[in-house]
């Protein structure tokens, strides 16, 4: 008998617009999935394609004007997120849920100590005297190892490597042991050593909190190798959700089978990767119909997938995808 999953979050038909002199960008379209406590659930696609969006209207950090979330539920710990008042959802963000951002030195106050910066979200969130906060902030800056935490407490960003400022950023979103985690794109920016490093330190906290983490990145062979569950966003929306094995395995959907098969192999030194052609569709001026199309070999042709949107269906257990010629996607009456 499986044992049954804990939903912490789930996210139903959530919908945020960007309101511009050119026109509505629908960034983000009727998108709808769930996180389960202490998993790693991953949201990829090339960039632009409102991941990072997506990110932001679950923790409703989206500027306004021009961005407003426009339709949706995000279901928290059983209470919509996007029903709550500003103070409480403050309370929230940064306590129970927190967020790593992709670029660290622009997301740490420059003219802070690291130490300051920490220590103001564990006298916010957990109420901490000023002793208590910086003893707990250098002991989260060792379980996070930079080493010396006790000097670098004292230290300025622009002190810190690369590698170091995003350790502080993990540093800063773990200290109040928050149930969910938020890592946008959380090792662009670093080498593929310090890469690993993050990553299994992540791991690491995640086992030790039962903590669940929404990664969002375009890198599968993270996605690969930590994921639990995923879903796989285009031009807005979700295109497919299953858990990460069967996705890797069977995808379903041409834009999961195209992003898989532009993956580097071993042995492809001197030999053309396949790419998938085109780019992604503009938000200001979607087409018509499935919004994969015209970069679809299997739509590109056909009349049905130039004018009439698929949407997201389970077509077996634990997997949805919004193709109109995936295997048991049914036509909708």
């Amino acid at each position: 008998m499986s044992e049954k999953k804990e939903i912490l979050l789930s996210v139903k038909g959530l919908s945020t617009h960007f309101y511009t002199e050119r026109g509505i960008a629908k960034a983000v379209q009727q998108v709808s999935f769930s996180i389960s406590r202490g998993k790693t659930f991953a949201l990829v696609g090339e960039s632009g394609c409102g991941k990072s969006v997506t990110a932001l209207s679950v923790m409703r950090l989206v500027p306004y004007p021009p961005g407003r979330i426009v339709s949706g539920q995000v279901i928290f710990r059983g209470q919509d997120l996007l029903s709550l008042s500003g103070r409480r959802m403050r309370q929230i963000r940064g306590d129970r849920i927190a967020m790593i951002f992709q670029e660290p030195m622009t997301s740490l106050n420059p003219v802070f100590t690291v130490g300051d910066q920490i220590m103001e979200v564990l006298k916010l969130h957990q109420k901490k005297s000023a002793k208590q906060a910086r003893f707990d902030a250098i002991d989260v800056l060792n379980k996070v190892g930079i080493d010396a935490p006790a000097q670098r407490v004292d230290e300025y960003p622009h002190q810190m490597s690369g590698g170091m400022r995003q350790r502080v950023m993990i540093a800063m979103a773990v200290s109040c042991v928050p149930d969910l985690l938020i890592a946008d794109e959380p090792t662009t920016a670093l080498d593929v050593t310090i890469q690993a490093q993050i990553l299994d330190l992540l791991d690491d906290l995640q086992k030790q909190n039962n903590m669940s983490i929404l990664l969002i990145t375009h890198d599968l062979g993270v996605v690969a190798e930590r994921a639990d569950d995923v879903a796989v966003m285009y031009a807005s929306r979700v295109v497919e959700t299953s858990n990460a094995k069967t996705l890797f395995a069977e995808p379903l959907h041409p834009y999961t089978q195209g992003l898989l098969k532009s993956l580097p192999s071993l042995g492809f030194q001197g030999k053309r990767l396949n790419t998938i052609p085109g780019s992604v569709a503009n938000p200001l001026d979607f087409p018509t119909g499935c919004k994969f199309h015209p970069r679809c070999p299997l739509g590109v042709s056909d009349k049905r997938c130039q004018t009439q949107e698929p949407q997201l269906k389970e077509v077996s257990p634990g997997r949805c995808v919004a193709c109109w010629k995936a295997p048991g996607y049914e036509v909708q009456k």
